[in-house]
């Protein structure tokens, strides 16, 4: 049987994420109740430890898309399980890895986190044309 309940948590994981980022930011900035009359504003205008959390927030709403299109293709044309287990975690915890290299201010290594996270859902939509067009 062909369980989503794993995927459902994956997904939620990932919608999650990009909040912890949003918490650390603001934060960093030393966000105030007053501040919250145009947010985007005070953090846009951020600098160090509070743009850099601020950043990687934004690039975290930016790949969900692609990460919930693949997973969500891939349990509806049925690739094993185990699979789409797999890239989802590692698309997980690169997505964690991501932000904090980009916390740290490590730009190279941020780099290469960041393509082998965004690799994880394009390798399963890459399964599913294999499959397709079998």
């Amino acid at each position: 049987m062909h369980s989503i309940n794993g995927v459902i948590y994956l997904i939620l994981a990932a919608c999650l994420l990009p909040y912890v980022f949003t918490i650390i930011a603001k934060k960093a900035a030393g966000f105030r109740a007053r501040d919250n009359q145009n947010p985007r504003e005070f953090l846009a205008k951020s600098t160090g430890l509070a743009s850099r959390a601020h950043a990687v927030q934004q690039n975290s709403f930016e790949s969900l898309p692609l990460f919930i299109a693949a997973v969500l293709m891939a349990e509806y044309l049925v690739l094993p399980q185990s699979l789409v287990m797999t890239f989802g975690i590692a698309y997980l915890v690169f997505r964690v890895l991501y932000g904090i290299c980009y916390l740290a201010n490590w730009a190279t290594l941020r780099s290469i986190v960041w393509l082998l996270s965004i690799l994880c859902p394009v390798t399963l939509l890459l399964l599913i044309i294999r499959i397709l067009s079998l």
